[in-house]
């Protein structure tokens, strides 16, 4: 994908192009916004277009390099989180032990190593640090110390939603780049015209992803439109505790339950107070919204909207997922 092909980011992927053009690209960037409005995606294309053979402001999509870092195998293009592999070698380098979701100090030794090295066959260096408030105390002052000091030919790219979570002192090394959401209907415009998603599912994605169009994209292939239902049903309809019915694979399930869960009572919410009906993300299901609209006062509905909340946190603080949604399912049918 080029610049060009990438919807909603156009003052961030000017402002780069812009930086090529007159040879003023800044030797590190931070990448700050929302989850899945394309942050990554710019910044692959961004290596990719630095790389590329033809030399055109934007990726040509075609080229030996460009096919490379698409396919992640180009040796001077390097993306980094808390999957990347850490090899062991003469200086000791090995894997972090501790939060699978850290970004640790050997990491940041591998990238070291990596920067300093000439270039193999790209024309620069690329490193992208993604979900970057991951990063460890000791990977964040590791990190600093290449920041304060970036060798010649290479760029370092972070990306993240949580920029509050960064050492304020790579914040201050770093140009910052802020990227935003698509707004809901022009979302779902895009993938109605573009993607020849069908309406219901086009509505949903856009307004369900709030407009952010990295989202969306990963999801429409999914059987996300089956999934929300049958959660919905479940849980909104049937006093029946058949929790074991639902799949859960892991702690990502519950909190897409969830979710789908506080868009159904906030749809309640909306459609009481007389919000336009385009505005639910729950359009398809309209008919059901309208006749459980009496059932639930505000103040049920409040009370609802909390305990969703306070299952989300207490997700996040490992309790046992079965016991979370049983009391869940308890908490929503409360007389």
């Amino acid at each position: 994908m080029s610049f060009k092909d990438i919807k909603g980011q156009e003052k961030p992927i000017q402002i780069l192009k812009e930086y090529i053009r007159h040879s003023r690209l800044a030797e590190s960037y931070l990448f700050i916004g929302p989850e899945g409005v394309g942050k990554k995606l710019v910044a692959k294309t961004l290596a990719k277009t630095l790389n590329c053979e033809e030399e055109i402001l934007d990726s040509c999509d075609r080229c030996a390099s460009c096919l490379k870092i698409e396919k992640g195998q180009h040796p001077d293009v390097h993306i980094i989180d808390s999957s990347t592999k850490v090899y062991i070698d003469a200086q000791g380098i090995k894997p972090d032990n501790g939060d699978s979701e850290a970004i640790g100090i050997n990491h940041i030794r591998q990238l070291q190593q990596d920067i300093s090295l000439r270039a193999y066959e790209g024309k620069i260096k690329v490193f992208i640090i993604d979900d970057a408030h991951n990063l460890t105390a000791a990977a964040s002052n590791a990190l600093l110390k290449i920041l304060e000091e970036p060798p010649k030919d290479s760029l370092i790219i972070l990306i993240t939603a949580k920029p509050t979570l960064l050492f304020k002192t790579i914040l201050s090394r770093c140009q910052i780049l802020k990227f935003y959401p698509l707004t809901r209907p022009a979302l779902e415009d895009i993938l109605k015209k573009d993607y020849s998603l069908d309406s219901s599912l086009a509505h949903f994605l856009a307004y369900f992803c709030e407009g952010r169009f990295g989202l969306a994209l990963a999801l429409k292939d999914t059987q996300i439109f089956q999934e929300k239902n049958r959660v919905i049903d479940e849980f909104a309809f049937s006093r029946q505790t058949s929790i074991d019915t639902l799949p859960i694979r892991n702690r990502q399930d519950i909190r897409f339950y969830l979710n789908i869960l506080a868009s159904w009572f906030r749809d309640i919410y909306l459609i009481k107070t007389g919000v336009a009906h385009f505005e639910l993300i729950n359009l398809d299901r309209k008919k059901d919204l309208l006749r459980l609209m009496q059932r639930f006062s505000f103040a049920d509905l409040d009370e609802i909207l909390a305990i969703l909340s306070n299952s989300s946190f207490y997700l996040e603080h490992n309790i046992n997922t079965k016991l979370l949604l049983s009391n869940l399912k308890v908490g929503l049918w409360k007389e």
